[in-house]
């Protein structure tokens, strides 16, 4: 493989680019896994079939090193050996030079189970059903985070307001899926793949073998959004067993039903909130408890747990907070990385709820929200004061006057309250808004007691610089950021400055392109070592820089008490979204979108734009289409992208987008992350523009057609029951007399 990559979108825009599936590979052989039809059980008895010659069989007795995936906690077996978890888990790895022959082979297994009671849900998990999965309750991980005194809060409380609120499955849906080949190369097990963090990779392999002889090496990948975050390593480590033995090329490749049936997920996300309003109407305390479906291991969803906990009140300054929780081991697919890790979940709960708790009080939701934004003066929930200015008040105004939200708010709203309630003939139009945040880099100080990431420059003697990072582009065009940065810095043309295949061989460990990190945190890194490139700058010489990350003086944190800058930087966005509801089939069509964002000052205003229309998109679909739903055999009934619907190019109009320029000192030229904040708002806004066209409450997404009848109908039903207009939310009686809005 080349180790340097210089046009590389331009290979893909033109196919030129060579994918995995693409690729020729001496005396390659055709990999498939058999995996478990089981949920949960333990292995009574394993047949295998006789192999015919060049056909081999590998599964845990194979693993010369440990038997485990190394994601974060050493808990998911690279083999499933003696209990199963979920349908779907890898057993074994069949190879061959003809594919269908191992197919015929993977029929000829069979495997006995002693099954047992699976728990697919929270609440079938929290009843330990046959004993526990995971320890003794079931609790993969909990945390729990206290801002001022939740009890004197509550104690000026003259309204509470409980709620819950929920997301559900996302599937990635990236247009490559998921593929590796690895081969022996001078003595190496090499693996090249569509991933995104090839040093995940490399551990894993060197995990699973017990050396150090191992390389990683990211092909074009087409697309990722976290999918191909922690999964490639389910590939890795089988492959590199495989290769270890055989010393011939394996290669896996998925189809899309494979893909969807068993790779990585969002994780659904239940939020339980108890919110307290004084007399002046103003948020006094709130207790919020949420818990995260992890799936069957843990994978990363303690470091989703996290970010939902360290961000759960998202922009607003709330003076007396309480947040715990958990994620909960299930039977299904472990879920795992995806654009925005757990902050679109968070998010949009928490919009939701706020938008209600102002109904519930009577007053405008983006006034009630605008009262309760974080200023320059705040504290943020860890307890750390806001670093910079914060222009959260100028993005909401723009996107306000962008979308001519408050004149059309007051139209659609009017008309609403003028109509017969029961009459669910004909179409409205609503309109909503969301205002949101996305903390930039690993959290807490893993960026720096953990990552340290690594950069290296490398001039030659025609003057050429060539950029080394781990840091891997799969389409959000950081090969082009990365390049003028450096090449800004230099005062140097484009065209020189060259770009290296992220390949473990050759570059060194600038941490995973996750977390909206790489241009904060590896740009910026980047940005110094140019500075001092050009500070030392001989023409016509060779020259090598390396530079290594530092936490600026500022950013502080306690991880035993989660207290101080939860992450080094916060970027921030505002979103309106407009509908048109046919209130016969509960279709809801997008009429309009606008967007506001602060990510500093950006690098590429255009590659921000595809950012933005991505992002915004994907949100959209999340909340409105892409339903994921589990079957009580434990596998998903969507299994292909005919029946998991996404939004395509006729369901969104043109986007209207603009940025507030607030140049962060810490950040290349001034920037901050960016690409996984342009996911965060788009469902809440489209939920609230939803509600204001149909004037009944939605708590949970997917907001599918069905979903909107179905509230369609229960409202229409209390309406002829109670004599209600309609404009009335449920209110019962709380033990200290306040009113209370059930959901």
């Amino acid at each position: 493989m080349d180790t340097v990559n210089t046009h590389f979108k331009w290979e893909e825009a033109t196919g030129a680019a060579k994918y995995i599936a693409d690729r020729h590979y001496e005396g390659l052989l055709e990999g498939r896994f058999y995996r478990s039809s089981c949920p949960r059980g333990r292995i009574k008895s394993v047949s295998l079939p006789t192999l015919p010659d060049g056909y081999h069989i590998f599964g845990a007795d194979d693993v010369p090193g440990q038997n485990v995936l190394p994601i974060v906690e050493i808990d998911w077996p690279a083999f499933a050996d003696q209990e199963v978890r979920f349908v779907g888990q890898v057993i074994f790895l069949v190879v061959g030079p003809d594919p269908d022959v191992v197919d015929e082979l993977l029929g000829e297994i069979a495997i006995e189970y002693d099954a047992l009671e699976p728990a697919y849900t929270i609440e079938q998990s929290k009843a330990l059903k046959d004993g526990a999965i995971h320890a003794d309750d079931n609790v993969l991980d909990t945390h729990m985070l206290h801002k001022g005194d939740i009890d004197a809060g509550f104690a000026k409380a003259v309204t509470i307001i409980e709620e819950t609120c929920s997301t559900g499955y996302q599937e990635h849906i990236y247009l490559e899926t998921q593929g590796a080949v690895c081969y022996p190369q001078d003595g190496k097990v090499v693996l090249e793949g569509s991933m995104q963090c090839p040093w995940y990779v490399h551990h894993t392999m060197a995990v699973v073998l017990g050396h150090d002889n191992v390389r990683a090496i990211q092909c074009p990948t087409g697309g990722g959004f976290g999918g191909k975050e922690d999964f490639p390593d389910v590939l890795a480590a089988p492959l590199a067993v495989a290769v270890e033995k055989l010393q011939q090329p394996v290669r896996i490749i998925f189809e899309r039903g494979e893909d969807i049936a068993t790779t990585s997920k969002r994780h659904p996300v239940t939020f339980y909130y108890k919110t307290g309003v004084d007399a002046d109407g103003k948020i006094v305390a709130m207790d919020i408890k949420f818990d995260v479906n992890a799936g069957a291991y843990l994978s990363l969803s303690g470091i989703v747990l996290q970010r939902s906990i360290t961000t759960a009140t998202n922009v607003y300054d709330i003076p007396n907070v309480r947040v715990e929780g958990h994620a909960w081991v299930t039977n299904t697919v472990p879920t795992g990385a995806f654009r925005g890790f757990g902050s679109p979940q968070n998010c949009f709960c928490m919009e939701t709820h706020i938008h209600h708790v102002a109904k519930k009080l009577g007053v405008d939701p983006v006034a009630f929200k605008q009262q309760h934004f974080l200023t320059s003066d705040s504290h943020s929930l860890t307890g750390a004061e806001i670093f910079g200015d914060l222009v959260i008040d100028e993005m909401l105004q723009k996107v306000l006057d962008m979308s001519g939200y408050e004149r059309k708010f007051a139209k659609f709203t009017n008309f609403d309250q003028e109509q017969n309630q029961t009459n669910l003939l004909g179409k409205r139009k609503g309109i909503g808004l969301a205002v949101f945040q996305h903390g930039c880099g690993f959290a807490g100080d893993l960026e720096d007691t953990l990552v340290r990431a690594k950069v290296k420059l490398l001039k030659d003697a025609g003057d050429k610089v060539q950029i080394l990072a781990s840091n891997t582009d799969i389409g959000q065009g950081l090969s082009l950021t990365f390049r003028k940065i450096v090449a800004d810095t230099l005062e140097k043309p484009l065209d020189d400055i060259q770009i290296a295949v992220p390949d473990t061989g050759i570059v060194p460990d600038s941490g995973p392109t996750v977390a909206s990190r790489s241009i904060l945190i590896v740009g910026y890194i980047l940005e110094k070592a140019a500075k001092k490139l050009k500070k030392s700058w001989i023409d016509g010489e060779a020259q090598e820089l390396q530079e290594v990350y530092c936490k600026p003086d500022y950013h502080q944190w306690d991880q035993n008490t989660y207290q101080g800058n939860a992450y080094q930087a916060t970027s921030y966005g505002a979103n309106v979204v407009e509908v048109e509801v046919d209130m016969a089939t509960g279709e809801a069509d997008i009429t309009g979108a606008w967007a506001v964002y602060d990510i500093g000052k950006a690098i590429d205003g255009t590659i921000f734009r595809g950012q933005i229309e991505g992002g915004l998109v994907q949100a959209l679909g999340y909340g409105s289409c892409e339903k994921l739903e589990m079957t009580q055999d434990g596998v998903f009934a969507q299994r292909s992208m005919a029946d998991y619907v996404i939004p395509t190019a006729l369901d969104v109009p043109a986007i209207g987008s603009e940025l507030v320029d607030n140049p962060y000192p810490y950040g290349p030229n001034g920037a901050k992350g960016g690409g996984e904040l342009t996911h965060n708002g788009g469902a809440a806004a489209f939920v609230a523009a939803v509600e204001n066209a149909i004037g009944v409450p939605l708590s949970s997404i997917p907001a599918t057609p069905e979903k909107i009848c179905v509230a369609l109908a229960s409202r229409t039903a209390e309406l002829k029951e109670s004599g209600l207009d309609g404009s009335e939310l449920d209110v019962s009686e709380t033990g200290n007399g306040a009113p209370k809005y059930e959901d």
